[in-house]
């Protein structure tokens, strides 16, 4: 899976529409091996965006879940922990 999509469900506050779309550019980017289409494939790419978007939002409307909501600062210091982690152990 592409390193750039991050979890967008069950945050405090809610994902945008505009962090949908930035997911779903990467996922769509990630399975046609475009980052930037032709002028012959640009429309078709777009409209992957918007749809893949669309399904997100759909998606997201009907999940229910009865974990807590997560804050996205405190997940991204987990990241960051994982990260420096992941480096100290890969360094001689």
């Amino acid at each position: 899976m592409c390193r750039n999509i991050r979890t967008l469900y069950n945050f405090e506050p809610a994902a945008t529409v505009d962090e949908m779309q930035a997911a779903a550019l990467q996922y769509v980017r990630k399975v046609s091996g475009f980052r930037q289409p032709s002028q012959a494939n640009q429309e078709a790419f777009e409209l992957a965006v918007e749809q893949v978007t669309a399904a997100t939002k759909s998606l997201f409307d009907v999940l229910v879940t009865t974990a807590p909501q997560r804050d996205r600062e405190i997940e991204a210091a987990k990241a960051k922990a994982r990260y420096q982690q992941r480096v100290a152990t890969t360094q001689p």
